[in-house]
């Protein structure tokens, strides 16, 4: 493969992030009934999120069937974006104009917060502010791209319109344009997941794993969670954080699950100057998305399926990676990087791009968070916000954009 070789030692399946240091949390095993005011289940960035935001309100205990951090948190990419995978136009037509523009600067509001508690914590996960620049592909022409900038403009996002010109000039890609936007970020998402659940772990979160739960019955006064370790867990509330696994029992209106893949270079790969300080994704269906890491590797992702199940395929994943590093040399033909790493994931999807927050249709005391697609970690940041209040007895102004 001109301009992208693959080592013959190949850590093939393993995520990137599996290897990061500083990934111990502390865990006990579930050795009787409990009765806490809050269960989270799933010890993933999400669950990571929402135990750090409840812990300081609750007694709490967060459950995973794995370790902490190693589901599919271990597959992101990690590209911190309040970008939403339906553009802002796009949006508006599907839910209207205020809804669409609510959501799109909470999510940007939430890429700010997610960076201040990284900061207020002291969490160690390599946390880089970065602009992202949005290609033109077959599926948003510069036309729509050029539509979506002053679109973003009108409501006060910091992006602008670049055209071809500019584009070759500037950093070197030849498509017929694209939009330049600021505030996003990139982090090593293990690390940062693993940060939060020690920070909760800190305020009196138990954290409990291996333990799987297989059910979850609610009554008038609470939730029992049946789990494989032969105890139950009582809490007047539950949160299922657990991505695409949701237990019986547990409703999931308008979810689906995609498959994705990505693939890391070696550490220290020449690349432009430009790409350390931005995240780069492509208006195409499935599109091509791709950052630098803090020790000089570029991270890639893309060929996304509507299959719940292709990222099992050990056979696909190497086509799947070949197809990512030629798209990515044709973009960018200068580019000479060896794959040392290649994985694949499951991700849930909603129609609309948005997640799907709040109480469970049918049962009591439950909440879920699902559907995250592209922007899994800044929308884990806003599910915490939504639940954290409404079991705090208060309302989120945007809780009604996320309804499950």
């Amino acid at each position: 493969m001109t301009g992208a070789t693959i080592k013959r030692d190949l850590r093939t399946g393993r995520p990137l992030w599996a290897d990061s240091p500083g990934l111990g949390v502390r865990t006990r095993a579930l050795t009787q009934a409990i009765s806490v005011d809050v269960a989270v289940v799933g010890a993933g960035i999400s669950g990571a999120f929402m135990a750090h935001e409840l812990a300081r309100d609750h007694s709490l205990a967060v459950l995973d069937r794995r370790r902490p951090v190693m589901g599919s948190t271990l597959a992101s990419t990690a590209m911190l974006q309040w970008e939403i995978d339906l553009t802002l136009t796009d949006l508006s037509r599907r839910i209207g104009a205020d809804k669409a523009r609510r959501a799109y600067l909470r999510s940007r509001a939430a890429v700010d917060d997610l960076k201040q508690i990284v900061a207020r914590e002291g969490i160690r996960c390599g946390l880089k502010p970065k602009g992202a620049l949005y290609l033109a592909g077959d599926e948003y022409g510069w036309r729509a791209l050029e539509a979506e900038a002053q679109a973003r403009a009108e409501i006060g996002l910091e992006s602008r319109y670049v055209g071809p010109a500019e584009l070759r000039d500037t950093y070197g890609i030849d498509r017929t344009g694209a939009i330049v936007s600021d505030g996003s970020a990139s982090a090593d998402p293990a690390r940062l997941a693993a940060g939060l659940l020690r920070r909760a772990g800190d305020k009196g979160a138990r954290i409990y794993s291996p333990v799987e739960v297989l059910e979850a019955v609610s009554d008038p006064d609470g939730v029992t969670l049946l789990t494989d370790a032969g105890h139950a867990v009582r809490a007047r509330q539950v949160v299922f954080c657990c991505g695409y696994e949701i237990p019986k029992g547990v409703p999931t209106p308008g979810a689906r699950i995609i498959s994705s893949w990505a693939l890391a270079s070696e550490p220290r790969t020449r690349r432009p100057t430009w790409l350390r300080d931005m995240l780069v994704w492509e208006g195409s269906d499935p599109y091509l998305y791709f950052r630098m890491g803090g020790d000089g590797r570029l991270i890639v992702g893309g060929e996304d399926e509507e299959s719940a199940t292709a990222h099992e395929d050990e056979a696909k994943l190497k086509r799947k990676c070949e197809t990512i590093a030629a798209k990515l040399r044709d973009l960018l033909p200068d580019l000479d990087f060896d794959i040392d790493y290649a994985w694949a994931g499951a991700f849930g999807e909603s129609a609309t791009g948005l997640p799907q927050i709040g109480p469970v249709e049918g049962m009591d005391h439950v909440q879920a968070v699902m559907g995250f697609g592209g922007n899994g970690i800044t929308y884990s940041v806003i599910a915490s916000q939504i639940v954290g209040r409404a079991l705090r007895g208060e309302t989120d102004p945007d809780a009604d954009l996320f309804r499950v």
